[in-house]
């Protein structure tokens, strides 16, 4: 074809409409903060959809979805609080994947001379923060871990909660509190506090983090980024950040 007639057709034939790009909301656990946002940046270079995110506790997330709150994914850190949203209609159970896991440490103020050798040390202290016990799932978790070894009923009054488990580390960081248990990831995250005491895998509860998009979005973007999320590409940032990726189920 002559140079003339390419030209006259590249006239004639309109280019393709560029792709829409869509504007996501996740809602996520606080815990998920830092790899969140760094798996969210990588997602927006190769697509034109834009990332925003609403960390916070799980529970108090959830109870926000079911309030109307415009998020297009849910990323909480038990799958309790998914539950709810199930039940309530919002979440389709064959859209949910559960993707990682986490273990508990009792942290305490960098500088600090207090040794914890085992839970039970933490009788002899005056303030243990945790993430509200009676309904952020950290807290949860935490509670369930002492409870588990006879030492909930000693500790209970020593507790301080908090709004997330963010903020219990926070609470150590400013030493308002001499000791607190978090996430491994927490611990990992902050120069201010050091790991007194890691509790095994196998002898503390099972923490899950569970994912999904919620009912209500429609945007060809939420499944694609929440697929990205559980995927083999994402695996290696979670685990670069200290998360224990689970089995593809």
């Amino acid at each position: 074809m002559k140079p003339a007639a390419l030209l006259i057709l590249s006239i004639l034939v309109p280019a393709p409409p560029p792709v829409a790009a869509d504007d996501l909301l996740v809602f996520a656990a606080a815990s998920l903060t830092e790899v969140l946002r760094e798996l969210g940046t990588s997602y927006e270079k190769a697509h034109a959809d834009r990332i925003a995110f609403n960390f916070g506790a799980s529970s108090d997330l959830a109870r926000q979805i079911a309030a109307g709150a415009p998020a297009d994914a849910f990323y909480s850190a038990d799958v309790a609080r998914m539950e709810e949203l199930e039940q309530a209609g919002l979440v389709d159970r064959r859209e949910r994947r559960n993707i990682l896991s986490n273990v508990l440490v009792i942290v305490v103020p960098r500088d600090a001379k207090i040794s914890i050798s085992e839970p039970s040390d933490l009788k002899s202290l005056g303030t243990i923060a945790l993430a509200n016990p009676e309904a952020v799932p950290a807290g949860i978790y935490a509670k369930t871990y002492l409870g588990s070894l006879g030492l909930w009923a000693a500790l209970k009054d020593k507790v301080v909660p908090t709004l997330d488990v963010r903020a219990a580390l926070a609470a150590v960081e400013a030493e308002h509190a001499e000791a607190g248990i978090v996430y491994a990831t927490d611990a990992a995250a902050s120069k201010k506090v050091r790991v007194a005491f890691r509790v095994p895998r196998e002898q503390g509860p099972l923490i899950v983090y569970t994912l999904a998009p919620l009912e209500r979005s429609t945007k060809p973007a939420t499944r694609a980024f929440v697929g990205f999320l559980a995927s083999r590409g994402a695996a290696a940032t979670y685990e670069r950040y200290g998360f224990i990726v689970l089995p593809a189920e």
